[in-house]
């Protein structure tokens, strides 16, 4: 295989494991795992192989005391809030919702970056935060009647302050990612983070009836945890390295579709026509946001 056509595909199946893991939280957060403990058990494992990588490729352990609050930072907007409200907000609406919410990510990051690392505030961004709000604003205003949700509204304002939560993470992080290596980044951010998420799903973990998991249930976990959390964000480090953070991120576009596909055929929803709109909206904002402009207001 071409070395050039490698971080290529491995930011692909990044992508696509976060398109499968849509579908795999709504499957396993309906009577199976609750969603504070499942969020619990992503992190746990992920803290213990990310240490355990330490062993294979041993590196930097510790961190500057200068930078422990900006970790813990870190871990509270990356890991508590981001992750904790996705999987809540994702259990109580649509996959396709939540992808496409997701896809907004970009344009909270532009605004964080605006306010934390005074980046110029130009019209294009301005524009695109229009955009990127008119298409949350159609999802989070449907009527909900083309599939099953347990609170369409609620799970889409949770998954839209996930997305906020996320962009100041990605704000405060790049300054320890230009001091430390990704990697040793992310194990202390997960690291950190792990006692917060312990602390809120360690009663809802006690209630989980693993006699109840079957095969399915078993490939949702090990598909949640493995692949759309270890294994995804390992791919994206990758790719960041080989490609740039442009390159890498442009391939968010490819989640709302692998997501679509998957809970279309697994979970009935239907792809309405506010979704579609939605998507042409969002993904304009995206773009906006993305683009450079020499004209700062």
């Amino acid at each position: 295989m071409s070395r050039d056509l490698q971080p290529h595909l491995a930011v692909l199946a990044a992508n696509l494991f976060f398109g499968i893991n849509f579908s795999a939280v709504q499957h396993i957060t309906q009577g199976y795992i609750p969603p504070f403990a499942l969020n619990y058990i992503r992190v746990a494992v992920c803290v213990l192989l990310f240490w355990v990588l330490l062993l294979a490729y041993p590196g930097r352990i510790g961190i500057k005391r200068a930078h422990i609050p900006r970790f813990i930072l870190c871990a509270i907007t990356g890991i508590v809030i981001t992750q904790l409200l996705f999987i809540k907000g994702l259990s109580l609406t649509f996959s396709i919702h939540a992808a496409l919410l997701e896809l907004a990510t970009p344009i909270f990051i532009g605004f964080a970056a605006v306010w934390i690392d005074k980046e110029a505030l130009t019209s294009w961004k301005l524009t695109g935060l229009a955009l990127g709000i008119a298409g949350a604003v159609f999802l989070v205003a449907g009527n909900g009647h083309e599939g099953k949700a347990e609170n369409m509204l609620f799970g889409n304002i949770l998954v839209i302050i996930s997305a906020i939560s996320y962009a100041f993470y990605f704000a405060l992080v790049k300054p320890l990612m230009e001091e430390y290596k990704p990697i040793h980044v992310m194990r202390w951010v997960f690291t950190i983070g792990l006692p917060f998420v312990a602390l809120i799903g360690w009663s809802e973990f006690r209630t989980i009836h693993w006699e109840r998991f079957a095969g399915l249930e078993w490939m949702s976990l090990a598909m949640i945890v493995f692949g759309a959390t270890f294994f995804a964000y390992l791919f994206n480090l990758y790719g960041i390295s080989k490609l740039g953070a442009g390159v890498t991120g442009s391939y968010i576009y490819t989640q709302p579709i692998f997501a679509t596909i998957i809970a279309v055929v697994f979970l009935g929803e239907e792809l309405a026509m506010n979704k579609i709109l939605a998507a042409i909206l969002i993904i304009s904002g995206v773009w906006l946001v993305g683009r450079k402009s020499p004209n700062p207001v």
